[in-house]
């Protein structure tokens, strides 16, 4: 398998190239605000770009859609409970195929409604659901209690040694993993969901005192 986070601009915004190095077969997650990069960078290595994958329906990670398939003529991936700008709606437990590396597609509603995470192998995309000891943003009631929910039950229970990949380089360092994210997320570490929205409400300060970033 081929993986390469790039930095596309925006806000510290990150997008993916993945592929099948055997068939040639690649993705580009989240084009955001430079496609062109991707694209040069799968055409570097003669990959042919299958799909372009948004992880949610944000622009700062959509805006690049149109560049992508113009470049490439992939096909536009996003979850159904988003727009209908894709071309293919995916739902969770789809899976998506390059060659014979699978695309595991796992929908975290929370940050948004269509918000999903895509397991390549041990290489976890997370979008805004999961950043390097921090979560998506979201409001203090329904969709906080959402994002609670996916974060526990969809990506916790994968294995420690998961690489996580979030789609802004919000943290200390670009990359994690679900392990060290367990044992280092403030947001995890909490032991319910009230002290998890407690966290989220004040967040601000919290960083203030512990020297966060």
């Amino acid at each position: 398998m081929f993986f390469k986070q790039i930095l596309t601009g925006g806000d510290r915004n990150f997008g993916y190239l993945i592929a099948d190095e055997a068939s040639k077969e690649a993705a580009i997650v989240d084009p955001s605000y430079s496609p062109q990069m991707l694209v040069e960078e799968a055409n570097k290595m003669q990959f042919k770009i299958k799909y372009i994958i948004n992880t949610h329906d944000h622009c700062d990670h959509t805006n690049g859609n149109k560049r992508t398939q113009a470049l490439t003529g992939a096909r536009i991936v996003q979850h159904a409970a988003g727009n209908d700008r894709a071309d293919i709606n995916v739902k969770h437990g789809d899976s998506l195929w390059l060659g014979t590396l699978e695309l595991r597609l796992i929908h975290t509603p929370g940050h948004t409604p269509d918000s999903m995470c895509i397991l390549a192998g041990n290489k976890l995309c997370t979008g805004d659901t999961l950043f390097v000891g921090k979560v998506g943003g979201t409001d203090l009631g329904k969709a906080a209690r959402q994002e609670y929910d996916s974060l526990h039950e969809k990506l916790m229970c994968l294995a420690d040694d998961v690489e996580i990949y979030p789609g802004h380089n919000y943290g200390v360092t670009p990359t994690s993993t679900i392990g060290n994210e367990k044992h280092t997320n403030p947001f995890l570490l909490q032991p319910d969901f009230d002290s998890f929205v407690d966290l989220k409400r004040n967040w601000a300060e919290y960083k203030r005192i512990h020297g966060i970033k």
